[in-house]
């Protein structure tokens, strides 16, 4: 399945008269049962509807005296005609695969998937336009969205938390396409980031700290690093007794906490009203008593509601936002504030960051797949008009071996963090050897 080229026997072969065969018993069985389960098919389960869709495939083909390509197998058709009927046809497998975690169909006759890291081509797709078109319409009806040429754009959630996003002509040139990141169904700890490499355990240590002792954090990267499995890590350290308040676009953070309130924006209904955004669902917060409050991620004016937050007695607060670098990350909190609306002068805009954040932990994507955490910086005040950064852990890319997989280390800087004294001066017992500049490679 996950070689480039399509696979010349079977199934998927692309065969005209199989796809016609298809297309044409696909078509018999819907008129089928609309005409004979009209009153009762919105009554059925799932389970119900798929043996009444499987015996509709099985009456029509024998109705209609339909011969099955020779070389396929009859029940293989048959099961692959129902998904389409009634499920979500060639995606099923893909979806219930816990190794892939992104599925990308870019028009009927390319489906894409990301397993281990990597991006391959499957040698499935879909009937045409029309089916594909119907799929989606499946999947974002029963979450209250529509999409069609008015509106012909779609992000939503599913019931299991992964994630959808679909885009149809005229805006794609390339046909209906649709993007779903699938939600994990195991749950990550630190010590699985360790085993990845992602980090070392000196690092893992040094957030925790981070996060018991209520310092605000950014976690930092590119589409596909990590940042939300990250927060949803660190956030986990927060401890039992506090009230926790999560806003995000779309729900994918899941804490183990017992007082934890999860907000999730609202988009427009079909008349273009209702719309609330993550900036509303901020603003709301702050009248909650929340103890830490925990955004998906920082992309407009809500930046500058969430800074505000962090410097008025919501310490200890998480984010992620979208950027290449730490010293990055700072120029597009400063435009996201920006966008808030506000004509702030610049100076008064990195005094709020630097007063607000603390540290930022930067995410980065190999080419190999592998995600590594290629700094932890602290905000180290301003020296004129520049925001100071303190290199705290560094991932030093040492070469790529001949399978592609990429090999470094990860060194400290030797130093700890200025609010390490502050602890110290509190009476809380830290450990200065974290910060030790030989990590171990690998």
């Amino acid at each position: 399945m996950l070689n480039r080229k399509i696979m010349k026997n079977g199934l998927y072969h692309k065969d005209s008269t199989l796809i016609d065969f298809k297309r044409n018993v696909h078509k018999l069985a819907l008129d089928y049962l609309d005409m004979y389960k009209r009153s009762m098919i919105h009554k059925m389960s799932s389970d119900e509807l798929r043996r009444e869709a499987k015996n509709a495939v099985i009456t029509v083909i024998k109705d209609n005296s339909l011969i099955l390509p020779a070389s396929v197998k009859h029940d293989e058709v048959i099961e692959s005609i129902v998904a389409e009927a009634i499920g979500l046809g060639p995606l099923e497998q893909l979806l219930i695969d816990d190794e892939i975690t992104e599925v990308m169909v870019n028009g009927p006759d390319e489906i894409f998937i990301e397993k281990n890291g990597s991006i391959l081509q499957t040698n499935l797709f879909f009937n045409g336009h029309e089916s594909l078109m119907g799929i989606i319409e499946r999947i974002v009806s029963p979450l209250g969205r529509h999409i069609n040429e008015s509106s012909p754009m779609v992000d939503a959630r599913l019931e299991d938390g992964s994630r959808v996003n679909a885009i149809i002509p005229p805006l794609s040139l390339t046909g209906p396409v649709l993007t779903i990141r699938k939600f994990p169904n195991k749950s990550y700890i630190i010590d699985d980031l360790i085993t990845n490499k992602t980090l070392s355990q000196n690092m893992a240590d040094f957030l925790k700290v981070c996060v018991l002792n209520r310092k605000n954090i950014i976690i930092s990267g590119g589409t596909g690093t990590g940042k939300t499995t990250l927060l949803n890590i660190l956030a986990d350290y927060i401890p039992e007794t506090e009230r926790i308040i999560t806003i995000e676009d779309a729900a994918e953070l899941k804490l183990h906490q017992q007082h934890v309130i999860t907000l999730e924006c609202r988009p427009a209904n079909i008349e273009g009203k209702g719309n609330i955004t993550v900036r509303d669902l901020v603003k709301n917060s702050l009248r909650m008593r929340p103890d830490r409050i925990v955004v998906g991620e920082c992309r407009g004016g809500e930046s500058l509601d969430m800074l505000q937050a962090m410097n008025t007695g919501h310490e200890g607060s998480l984010t992620t936002a979208h950027a290449n670098s730490a010293r990055d990350c700072l120029s597009r909190l400063e435009v996201m504030v920006l966008m808030a609306g506000f004509d702030l002068p610049v100076n008064a805009i990195r005094e709020q960051i630097v007063s607000a954040i603390d540290i930022i932990i930067q995410l980065t994507r190999y080419s190999d797949g592998s995600r590594r955490v290629t700094n932890i910086v602290e905000v180290d005040g301003m020296e004129g008009d520049k925001i100071l950064l303190h290199e705290i852990y560094r991932f030093n890319k040492q070469g790529i071996d001949e399978y592609g997989e990429i090999h470094g280390s990860f060194t400290g800087s030797g130093f700890a963090p200025n609010f390490y004294q502050e602890l110290e001066e509190t009476g809380i017992s830290v450990d200065r050897g974290l910060f030790s500049t030989v990590q171990g490679g690998f």
